[in-house]
């Protein structure tokens, strides 16, 4: 298994997984989901986590995001070990400590886009119109301000995202939480949400961690982690990766494909030389 490689002179770990495991158990059957996962992942770094389907980088992600609990292993967020956690803890560190963006948005339909932005600044204890003021300039920053007062139905998906993200960083978290945010978008609104969480990223030292299949994505990351059939295949540098990011199909997913085939046939080699020894 390749070492993490520290890539931002900050060498603060903020989300550490040892040995991570994950079986559901679907009636008599258990699936294995992650089959020991070690991970460092530094403060401001910007994170890309990939594979194929069923690869197990969703629920590497979910671990990460204190949405599920390992079957086996640890799952660290600055030093604390979120397994042990109770209801109450877990609920204030994903409040606090984490923003999380979902492919589908998940919005509430019925509030506008300022109501979005401020509920977990009203979870988190602030007054009105403390919310209120930092909500608009956090619309501002991501170009809705004059869309505040509208609805879900009533935005594009772009404009979703963006209150998203809006959303997601609410309470100032130092961890952003991306799953697929750029799955539902066209191409131009793509690039536009990923340069919103570079910025974040550069200018603010918030920690991207990203489960994605966006070929953009791995372009504005540090490092690509790769997950193949529940192990972590390979850990590779943006600088190191030889990709043409320009298109999308063809050549380019096709470079990523054979990248994460080479990485999961060199797994495989290792995996075959430790059964020899």
């Amino acid at each position: 298994m390749a070492e993490a490689t520290r890539t931002r002179p900050d060498t603060t770990t903020v989300v550490r997984t040892k040995d991570v495991t994950k079986v559901y158990v679907m009636g008599k059957v258990k699936v294995p989901a992650l089959k020991g996962v070690t991970l460092d992942i530094q403060a401001g770094e910007y994170i890309s986590i990939m594979g194929p389907s069923g690869s197990g980088k969703s629920t590497l992600f979910n671990m990460i995001g204190g949405l599920d609990k390992p079957t086996g292993g640890f799952v660290y967020i600055d030093e604390v070990d979120v397994a042990q956690l109770d209801a109450y803890e877990l609920a204030w560190l994903r409040c606090r400590k984490i923003g999380y963006i979902f492919q589908t948005f998940n919005l509430i339909p019925v509030m506008s886009a300022l109501e979005n932005v401020t509920l977990p600044m009203t979870f988190a204890g602030m007054t009105t119109d403390e919310a209120r003021d930092k909500g608009m300039g956090l619309l501002a920053r991501v170009g809705l301000a004059e869309r505040y007062n509208h609805k879900p139905s009533e935005l594009s998906g772009g404009q979703q995202q963006r209150v998203a993200i809006a959303r997601a960083m609410a309470n100032s978290p130092n961890i952003i939480l991306a799953d697929e945010p750029t799955g539902n978008l066209d191409l131009s609104t793509g690039k536009e949400i990923i340069n919103i969480l570079g910025d974040m990223n550069r200018n603010e030292g918030v920690t991207i961690i990203t489960a994605t299949h966006d070929i953009k994505m791995v372009s504005a990351s540090d490092r690509i982690v790769w997950i193949r059939d529940g192990r972590l295949a390979k850990i590779e540098r943006r600088e190191d990766l030889d990709i043409e990011v320009g298109s999308i199909g063809g050549d380019a997913e096709g470079g990523i494909e054979a990248s994460l085939q080479g990485a999961g046939d060199a797994g495989s080699q290792e995996e075959e030389g430790e059964k020899e020894e």
